[in-house]
C-alpha cells in the first residue's frame, strides 16, 4: 500500500492521476461526510429553536443576544484555527472539533434562561468555528491535489447534511422533545465522526502538493503581488459575508418567520428550512458543472441577484407556500457564492487566504442571526428579513466590480 508523505504526494503511485488515487478518494470521501456532519447538526439545532425560544422564556432581542454566543465563539476561534491548523494539521483540528460539536449540541435544551443559553451556545460557537475552518483548509489542499475545481462539492455535502438533519428534526418535533431529539444526535455525531476521523488522522493532510507555490503563482507574485492578493482575499471575504449572512438568517430566522409571523406548525417550520437545505443542495452539486460553463464572476453575479429577489418574496409574501418558494430560490441563489469566494480565496494565498475568507464569511452567517434578532424587535421579523436581500445585492455588485482582478472569471 503506498505512503502517503502530504496530500497528493505519495511514493509508488506516479503513474496514477488524482482522480484515479485511491488514498486521494477516501480522503475526499471522509472529508466529504465530515461536511455533511457539520450541516446535520447545525440543521438539527435550528428547527429546535423555536421550542428552546419559548422554553428559556426569551424574547426575540435576548434570542438574538443568546445567538451572539454562537457568533463569538466561532469568530474568535476562526483566528485561531488557522495557527492551530499549521501547528498540528487540519486533519487533526476537524477531528478534534467535530467531537466537540457532536457533545456541545445536546447542551441548549439542557438550559432555562437566556443567559445559559447564550453561554453553552458559545461552546458550541467554539466547535463550529474551528470545524468549519478546520474542514475548509483542509479541502482547498485537496482541491490542488485533485486539479478539479470541486470545492462546491464539499459546500453540497454541507447542505445535504442540513437536508437531512431539518427533515429528521420535522420528524422528530412532534415526538421528541428538544433534549431527546439533540442527545440523538450527538450519538450519531459521534458515530460517524469516529469513523471519517480515523480515514483523516490514517492519511495526513499536510501542506500543499510538492512543486506548487499559491502566493508565486498568484497573479503579480512578489511583495506588490501579494498585497494585491491579500486585499483580493479580503474583497472575496466580504462576498462570503454577505451572502452568509443570508444562510445563517435563513436557518435561524426562517422557521421563526414562518411558525411566529404565518402560524404553521412546527413541522411546516422545518419544512421551510428544509427547502433552503435542498435548494442549496442541487445548487452545489451544479456548482462544478456550472462554474465551468459560465464563469465564476457570472456565478457570484447572477446568484446574488436571485438571492435578492427571492429574499424579498421569503421575506414578504403573505402565504406559507409563496414563503418557501422565496426561501428555496434563495437558497439557489446563495449555493455557490460562499464556496467559489473560498476558493479564490485559496488560489491566491492558499490556506491561509481560506482561513482569513472562512473568518469573513462564517463571522456572517454567524452575526446575521442576532442582527436580525435586533432588527426583528424594533421593525418585525419580515422587514429585518429583507436585510438578508440587501446584503446578497451587494455581494452581487462586488463581485462585478473585480470581475477583471486576479485572474480572469
Amino acid at each position: 500500500m503506498p505512503t502517503v508523505n502530504k496530500i497528493g504526494t505519495t511514493r509508488g503511485r506516479s503513474r496514477r492521476t488524482p482522480a484515479t488515487d485511491p488514498v486521494l478518494r477516501r480522503l475526499r470521501i471522509a472529508l466529504t461526510v465530515f461536511f455533511a456532519v457539520d450541516g446535520f447538526l447545525f440543521a438539527g439545532w435550528v428547527v429546535r429553536i423555536p421550542a428552546i425560544k419559548a422554553q428559556v422564556g426569551a424574547s426575540a432581542g435576548q434570542l438574538g443576544l443568546a445567538l451572539l454566543g454562537v457568533s463569538a465563539g466561532a469568530v474568535a476561534t476562526m483566528v485561531l484555527t488557522g495557527r492551530l491548523c499549521r501547528r498540528f494539521g487540519s486533519d487533526r483540528v476537524t477531528v478534534a472539533t467535530g467531537i466537540v460539536m457532536s457533545l456541545s449540541i445536546a447542551l441548549p435544551p439542557r438550559t432555562h434562561s437566556a443567559l445559559a443559553l447564550g453561554l453553552v451556545l458559545l461552546v458550541f460557537g467554539v466547535s463550529y468555528g474551528g470545524l468549519n475552518v478546520a474542514m475548509n483548509s483542509a479541502a482547498v489542499e485537496l482541491v490542488a491535489a485533485l486539479r478539479r475545481p470541486v470545492m462546491s462539492s464539499f459546500h453540497a455535502a454541507y447542505s445535504c447534511g442540513s437536508l437531512v438533519g431539518a427533515g429528521l428534526g420535522g420528524l422528530l418535533a412532534p415526538h421528541l422533545s428538544p433534549a431527546d431529539h439533540l442527545l440523538l444526535l450527538t450519538a450519531l455525531g459521534l458515530l460517524t465522526v469516529g469513523f471519517a476521523g480515523r480515514v483523516l488522522l490514517a492519511h495526513p493532510i499536510g501542506g500543499q502538493p510538492e512543486g506548487v507555490d499559491t502566493v508565486a503563482a498568484a497573479p503579480g507574485a512578489g511583495p506588490r503581488g501579494t498585497r494585491s492578493a491579500t486585499l483580493l482575499v479580503v474583497v472575496f471575504g466580504l462576498i462570503a459575508t454577505c451572502s452568509s449572512y443570508g444562510e445563517g438568517a435563513l436557518a435561524e430566522w426562517g422557521p421563526l418567520h414562518i411558525q411566529q409571523d404565518l402560524h404553521g406548525g412546527p413541522g411546516i417550520a422545518a419544512a421551510g428550512y428544509a427547502a433552503v437545505a435542498a435548494a442549496m443542495t442541487l445548487g452545489r452539486l451544479s456548482g462544478t458543472a456550472l462554474l465551468e460553463r459560465l464563469g465564476q464572476t457570472r456565478v457570484l453575479v447572477l446568484g446574488g441577484l436571485t438571492a435578492a429577489g427571492g429574499m424579498l418574496l421569503g421575506a414578504l409574501a403573505p402565504v406559507i407556500p409563496l414563503v418557501i418558494l422565496g426561501f428555496a430560490l434563495t437558497g439557489i441563489g446563495l449555493a455557490n457564492s460562499f464556496p467559489t469566494a473560498m476558493a479564490r480565496a485559496g488560489a491566491l494565498t492558499g490556506p491561509s487566504g481560506v482561513a482569513a475568507a472562512s473568518t469573513f464569511g462564517y463571522g456572517g452567517m454567524l452575526l446575521g442571526p442576532p442582527s436580525i434578532g435586533f432588527l426583528t424587535d424594533a421593525a418585525g421579523l419580515p422587514i429585518a428579513l429583507t436585510t438578508v436581500a440587501a446584503l446578497a445585492a451587494v455581494a452581487a455588485g462586488i463581485a462585478y466590480a473585480v470581475r477583471n482582478s486576479g485572474r480572469p472569471a
